[in-house]
């Protein structure tokens, strides 16, 4: 008896230190003193050297420990838990599964386990009980902040758009503002929002947005949209002076704000019309495009094209500086319709609404020649 006491004494006593240096991150310590010597180790001590080892990203050898470690006392969830985070760090999908179940059934309150199982499930296509699994880790107390996000996400995979929107709201309420993930839920609130044209519920996010990152273009586009259908024209110019101030500076390179931006958006017999306006401008003795609607199908697939064009002919015989013209497959059309700097969009969206309805006839057709 003395002796088992003592080695139970001894093995605890190695425990105690292991958890000591893993606690203070000392994990090539633990490595270098410990691994080779771990024949007669504890599950606990066992664990901690596969934690090692996890921590250095050394998955084959946390594995092994993991499992020593569960040889000795497979009812202790945590190796279990380690051994299933390295299975789907290696793609190791359905392996991970099970060893997350294993975890819950021992742990059923463990947030993570349920945030990697629902994880798991999803990279496998297995959307619904990824849905549930991720329902499950934002029931539990420190649930990671990515989980909520994961849900929502899920949801709008699953083309449950009220619930995705649900889920950001609840996200939004459980992530700290300083989380670099808070400004991923405003966005897509705000996104979602103006898809079911709750303007004045999605404009408050955008402005948020921009309060805390006055450089987040996207946010300062999304408000040009959502003013311009509201016909508030002079708030919108704003947030498009903030876009070509922006694009002056060079700082919309790379993005997909580089040289465009949408500004409106509308349905028109069954179509979407999606309208963009490019940076370019001034006095060019070339031919530019300064406008684009672009008419799409039900399918989202593009039809046609109808632009403003700036015109240099045009505006030196004083005439109006850009013509309406229009892109359909291989052929070119120019309207008897121009426009200046100072027109009126409602003006413009008439016009093109009248060449959609058939109300105007072309006064020149040509046909492009290839890549042009």
């Amino acid at each position: 008896m003395v002796i088992c006491s003592l080695a139970v004494f001894a093995q605890d006593k190695i425990a105690d230190e292991l958890k000591a240096l893993s606690d203070s991150e000392q994990h090539d310590k633990i490595i270098e003193q410990y691994a080779s010597k771990s024949k007669d180790y504890s599950a606990k001590s066992l664990y901690y050297i596969g934690l090692a080892y996890y921590e250095k990203e050394d998955g084959s050898n946390s594995i092994k420990f993991m499992d020593l470690s569960i040889s000795k006392d497979a009812k202790d969830p945590a190796p279990h838990y380690y051994k299933a985070s390295i299975l789907m760090f290696m793609d190791k999908y359905n392996e991970a599964i099970k060893s997350f179940q294993t975890t819950i059934s021992l742990n059923p309150n463990h947030a993570n386990s349920y945030f990697k199982l629902g994880y798991s499930y999803n990279e496998l296509g297995k959307k619904d009980l990824a849905l549930e699994a991720y329902k499950k880790a934002t029931e539990q107390d420190e649930c990671p902040d990515i989980a909520y996000i994961r849900l929502a996400e899920i949801y709008s995979d699953l083309n449950e758009k009220d619930k995705a929107l649900e889920a950001y709201y609840i996200a939004k309420e459980k992530i700290s503002e300083k989380s670099y993930l808070y400004t991923n839920v405003l966005f897509n609130i705000g996104i979602f929002e103006s898809l079911k044209e709750n303007y004045d519920k999605a404009e408050p996010m955008f402005l948020e947005l921009i309060k805390l990152n006055p450089k987040d273009y996207n946010s300062y586009a999304k408000l040009v949209i959502i003013n311009y259908h509201r016909k508030e024209y002079n708030k919108a110019k704003q947030y498009k002076d903030k876009l070509y101030e922006a694009h002056k500076k060079g700082e919309l390179k790379g993005s997909k704000l580089e040289d465009r931006f949408i500004f409106d958006q509308f349905k028109l017999k069954g179509k979407s019309i999606l309208a963009y306006e490019r940076f370019e401008e001034g006095n060019k003795k070339d031919i530019y495009i300064k406008h684009l609607f672009h008419v799409l199908d039900q399918d989202d697939n593009l039809e046609f094209t109808i632009l403003t064009e700036y015109s240099p002919f045009s505006a030196e015989s004083g005439g109006k500086k850009y013509l309406l013209c229009m892109y359909k497959g291989n052929s070119h059309f120019t309207f008897p319709i121009g426009f200046n700097d100072d027109f009126k969009y409602d003006d413009l969206k008439k016009a093109v609404i009248d060449i959609l309805e058939g109300n105007v006839n072309a006064g020149a057709t040509s046909t492009l020649r290839p890549g042009k």
